[in-house]
């Protein structure tokens, strides 16, 4: 792509005061770089991409307000974790953190445990332990 065909179409990296940064050929055919506040094919996929984000955490959120799961889901889903990512941040196991997203499991955790938890999605323990998907 040209540098001056580059898109600039309006998106959320300009909402967030971001741009990206691509590769375009400049007017002697070489290739450098150039920012792009984004395009609309992009656009169109990242909005999608986030809906289903935002589905997932409002599922997580209604699972922990039924006692389906443990607050660790909710919090995890929000800073847009998966089981091994948490596993890594807190150090353990991913059978173990599975294990500790059961209501029943998580109400048993000793402080030491819920600090880990707490510091990877940089919050209180309080907020953890307290947080009941209402």
């Amino acid at each position: 792509m040209k540098k001056q065909d580059l898109p600039q179409d309006e998106s959320n990296l300009k909402s967030a005061n971001m741009t990206e940064v691509l590769y375009v050929t400049d007017e002697n055919d070489n290739y450098t770089t150039a920012n792009s506040i984004g395009w609309d094919a992009k656009k169109a996929a990242l909005d999608e991409s986030m809906e289903l984000i935002h589905e997932r955490i409002e599922e997580a959120r209604q699972n922990v307000a039924n006692n389906l799961v443990s607050p660790i889901i909710y919090f995890m889903e929000l800073n847009k974790m998966d089981l091994s990512v948490l596993a890594s941040y807190v150090g353990m196991w991913q059978w173990r953190v599975k294990r500790h997203a059961k209501p029943k499991v998580f109400k048993t955790l000793n402080q030491s445990v819920l600090k880990k938890y707490a510091d990877a999605f940089e919050i209180s323990v309080d907020e953890l332990k307290n947080f009941d998907g209402k």
